[in-house]
């Protein structure tokens, strides 16, 4: 019985709290909703042009420590699921003394308790969920972003 009034309790919380952000967000004036969307929602507008992506094959600078490297090259095509990795064709420790492409880092080659494998990891198998082509496209947000060198520099000139 106890339990039954727990349950109809934590219940009826559940619904007003519930029906109280509803109202909150259906009260939230359109103009005031933040979005990158330059057309109204019931509309489909063409969608722009898809940006050329780099294809340097130059490694770039990092821009804080352990951020993965970025694809300096295209990946269209490039087949990476359960069967088959692409990317392990040029990338794999046994691949760039023929390739000449960077061998991937060797905590791709290590499981969840820091023992080193024979071959690639299985959370590291994937190389899209980190690694990304870059594109040839305009900034669509302004980035504040700094580096880290430049953080350093900064203090040291303050101090």
């Amino acid at each position: 019985m106890k339990s039954l009034k727990l349950v109809t309790l934590a219940t009826l919380v559940t619904l007003s709290v519930g029906a109280t952000f509803s109202s909150v967000a259906a009260s939230v004036p359109e103009e005031k909703v933040a979005t990158l969307r330059q057309a109204p929602l019931n509309t489909n507008p063409t969608p722009p042009v898809m940006q050329k992506v780099r294809n340097t094959d130059v490694k770039q600078v990092r821009n804080y420590p352990m951020q993965p490297p970025v694809i300096p090259h295209k990946i269209d095509g490039y087949q990476i699921d359960l069967k088959v990795n692409k990317c392990m064709s040029c990338h794999a420790r046994k691949r760039v003394g023929d390739s000449q492409a960077p061998m991937v880092s060797v905590t791709h080659y290590m499981d969840r308790e820091n023992n080193f494998l024979a071959d690639l990891s299985p959370r590291r198998y994937f190389c899209t969920q980190c690694h990304v082509p870059q594109l040839d496209a305009k900034t669509m947000v302004d980035n504040e972003f700094i580096d880290i060198d430049h953080l350093i520099k900064a203090e040291t000139v303050k101090h």
